[in-house]
């Protein structure tokens, strides 16, 4: 194969094209149609169109001739899924061509792209500046990023992929009775499971989560009976992955991508030191760019066709196809992305890093580009973290605005899988005023909903920091239950999720704490976030489209995960401390397999690394996060902390290996020992149930009834009794949500139920078998029934 280089015909057509499709007085309208040929697509074989948003070029006043793409073409027989620490890549550079918007083009013959079986050429635009360096341009659309959105992407054969999906037949098949400007619009499924990725599986991969839908669907296919860690896979009609976006690396190095000399036109051969991706995060540190592709950490193979073989599993499972929905985050950005994101992509310092500038034409595409991009793999549904953080200033009013025309262009983008073009379902994490100080009174969780009727947003159970094994949760939330109740028909209901579980491991254990839940707090918190009175009446009662989060049913830790902090990595780790109180016991600490690198620096026992980590989060207190003055105050504690000789460095290495060993705790195989089946079963039935019954995802109607017994005499019970508006079914519940073991007759607690043929339906595990609705029943803290009768 002949090196890269221009094609000088197809370059000219290309720039011609970019030119001729501005849109005059629209910049974004000429921006929305530049980014549907931007990044790197495969024309032919071995031929491919490049192009790049380079606003830098103008305010480095460097002609745009002078810029090249800079290719690198790797050994053919170069292992991705095991790179070798070193190889030798050729360097071609070609010349680009100027086009509107600040937009760089060409067109190249004799690149390889990469498949599943073969790395493709990697590329990257460099201009020169004044003092002699290179100033790099990366390309925000990228497909594959085998070694993170750090290091240059790599071309990648999308269509080749697309071509041999598995689910072809699902996408040309999409029916669901539902259309938007006359095009497919998935519907919203009866339930969800969310997912990381990254501690699903011990291989902590896509393709690892792969495996497990396949092993379990191999089993359903030949009636062979299903662990209980597998029954918490089955069941729902929808998995919403955690963010697959690449994220943030280590902040001081080492880098994946390492060349071993600064760049030199003239020098065609040039050895990149590679590293394996190794990263761990929760998903949301991201620094946008690349966000078309995948993280790498998540594929084994380093290639994209693991999420599409992932989505194909998903869509030809043999109960029926799984919706797969993305979670993506558009709305801030992780300040490592200065230096790596144009500037003109940023609107200023904001909570959680950088905001963008979601009024700057050519950003606004962008970002959507990326969404559509990612979508394409072949997501249902997508969620959208932090809407409410999509905003921008008028200088002209002074004030800040939410920017909810973008919000609609998101829901109004059209993907194409297979030849079909539809519409994903739509959902969005939106708490609107927050952070206001008063968010939690005043944000309705319906400011998307009221503008855009047919999306979803999370709503006030799942979205707030709900804490439910403190006594009185349950009544202290009844006017938002009640709101559940009467509008929450496009709500995503549930307590347990990546956010709840995460903040209840922060809670003070000296808090008033729900003793009835269990003996000790990893029990207390397992038993809150699977809670059986609770998941019936999230499942059997109140409408909306209940989620799960993976971690909560599987009865594993979960916290806060990111090793690669290095100025704030200290303080980060400290703020987890009671996860020792709220997610370990001795017993688990002294598992082999759990806290390796923690037992390395020293930290032999539990009592030991508790200690040590009260005391570091003491610390940070004290001194404000300031790691020379915490040193002695450290050393300081009698007797001695275990673990390393203190310096800031060994807080450091601490650090790290916290957050990699917690990562492993965190992955759900090791607890899987804690599963019960007569839980996890009980918990299978109720999505049958909501499956056999999808009318109760719609609001309360005038015969419904939600109410909790007054006076609550030490026990709160709730009661509900729900009439289908058009056949007349009916469900009755009753749940002790919190508090002493109480009787209660149902139909006298709910006598707008009295009359009817009940039949138990649900019973919690422990519930005394066959309740009748019309005699008392004793109930435990966290139990409940379900019955139903006919019209």
């Amino acid at each position: 194969m002949k090196p890269p280089q221009r094609n000088e015909a197809a370059s000219a057509d290309l720039i011609e094209w970019a030119r001729d499709v501005a849109v005059d007085g629209d910049a974004f309208a000429t921006a929305s149609r530049l980014v549907k040929r931007m990044g790197a697509q495969v024309t032919g074989e071995h031929t491919a169109t490049f192009a790049f948003w380079a606003p830098s070029i103008r305010r480095l006043d460097v002609p745009a001739d002078r810029a090249v793409m800079e290719i690198l073409t790797p050994p053919v027989d170069l292992d991705l899924s095991d790179p070798p620490p070193t190889a030798s890549f050729r360097r071609d550079t070609v010349a680009l061509n100027a086009g509107p918007m600040d937009t760089l083009w060409v067109a190249c013959d004799d690149v390889r792209a990469g498949s599943r079986e073969t790395a493709g050429v990697f590329y990257q635009v460099r201009i020169p500046a004044e003092d002699g360096s290179w100033h790099i341009v990366p390309d925000y659309l990228a497909a594959s990023v085998p070694f993170g959105a750090f290091a240059p992407a790599e071309l990648y054969d999308l269509d080749a992929m697309q071509a041999r999906r598995a689910d072809a037949g699902y996408f040309q098949s999409l029916d669901t009775g539902r259309t938007r400007n006359g095009r497919p619009h998935t519907a919203p499924p009866a339930h969800i499971l969310q997912i990381h990725p990254g501690t699903s599986s011990d291989a902590g991969s896509l393709a690892g989560l792969t495996r497990t839908f396949q092993s379990i669907a191999r089993k359903v296919e030949t009636g062979e009976p299903l662990t209980p860690t597998e029954q918490n896979f089955v069941g729902y009609d929808a998995v919403q992955l955690m963010p697959i976006e690449p994220t943030i690396e280590y902040e001081n190095g080492p880098d994946f991508w390492s060349p071993d000399a600064p760049f030199d036109p003239a020098e065609q051969a040039v050895t990149i030191e590679l590293r394996e991706p190794d990263v761990t995060n929760w998903g949301y540190d991201i620094p946008i760019s690349a966000s078309s592709a995948i993280n790498p950490v998540l594929l084994e193979t380093r290639r994209p066709d693991e999420l599409v073989e992932l989505a194909a599993t998903l869509h030809t499972f043999p109960t029926g196809p799984i919706q797969l929905i993305f979670d993506v985050v558009f709305g801030h950005v992780d300040n490592q992305a200065i230096g790596l994101l144009d500037d003109d992509f940023f609107a200023g310092p904001g909570m959680y890093g950088m905001n963008l500038d979601y009024q700057n034409p050519m950003v606004r595409a962008l970002l959507l580009e990326m969404q559509r991009r990612k979508v394409n793999f072949g997501a249902d549904g997508v969620r959208t973290d932090g809407a409410q953080d999509f905003t921008y200033w008028d200088p002209e009013t002074q004030s800040l605005h939410h920017d909810d025309e973008y919000l609609q262009h998101m829901s109004d983008l059209v993907q194409e899988v297979a030849g079909t073009e539809y519409h994903p379902w739509m959902v969005f994490e939106d708490g609107r005023p927050w952070p206001q100080d008063d968010w939690e009174l005043s944000s309705t969780y319906r400011a998307v909903i009221d503008q855009q009727p047919d999306v979803f947003q999370w709503g006030p159970l799942t979205f707030a920091h709900n804490t439910p094994f403190l006594f009185t949760y349950w009544i202290s939330r009844w006017w938002r239950i009640r709101e559940v109740a009467d509008v929450g028909d496009h709500w995503i209901s549930g307590c347990a999720n990546h956010d709840t579980l995460r903040r209840g491991a922060q809670v003070d254990p000296t808090e008033r704490i729900n003793t009835f839940l269990g003996d000790e707090l990893p029990d207390i918190i397992r038993n809150a976030y699977d809670n059986p009175a609770a998941n019936l009446l999230t499942y059997a009662v109140l409408p909306g489209v209940p989620m799960d989060f993976l971690h909560a049913f599987m009865r594993a830790p979960w916290s806060f995960i990111r090793n690669t902090d290095d100025r704030y990595g200290v303080k980060v780790v400290s703020e987890e401390a009671r996860f020792m109180d709220w997610h370990v016991t001795p017993d688990r600490f002294d598992e082999p397999a759990h806290f390796r690198r923690l037992k390395a620096l020293g930290f032999q026992s539990y009592e030991g690394l508790h200690r040590f980590m009260h005391a570091l989060d003491h610390a940070v207190r004290l001194t404000e996060y300031d790691l020379p003055s915490m040193v002695p105050v450290l050393q300081a504690v009698t007797p001695p902390l275990d673990g390393p000789e203190l310096s800031v460095d060994s807080l450091k290495t601490v650090a790290r290996a916290w957050m990699d060993d917690l990562h492993d705790y965190c992955t759900i195989t090791h607890h899987a020992d804690g599963l019960q089946r007569d839980r996890t079963t009980f918990n299978r039935d109720l999505r049958a149930f909501r499956s056999n019954h999808e009318w109760l995802r719609e609001a309360f109607g005038e015969e419904d009834v939600l109410r909790y017994r007054e006076p609550a005499e030490g026990t709160i019970l709730f009661g509900a009794y729900r009439v289908h508006p058009r056949s007349g079914h009916r469900v009755l519940f009753v749940g002790n949500m919190e508090g002493a073991s109480a009787g209660v007759t149902p139909t006298t607690f709910v006598p707008e139920a009295a009359g009817h043929d009940w039949q138990p339906a649900l019973l919690s595990p422990n519930v005394t078998p066959d309740p009748a609705a019309d005699a008392s029943v004793d109930l435990p803290n966290g139990r409940g029934i379900v019955f139903t009768a006919p019209a």
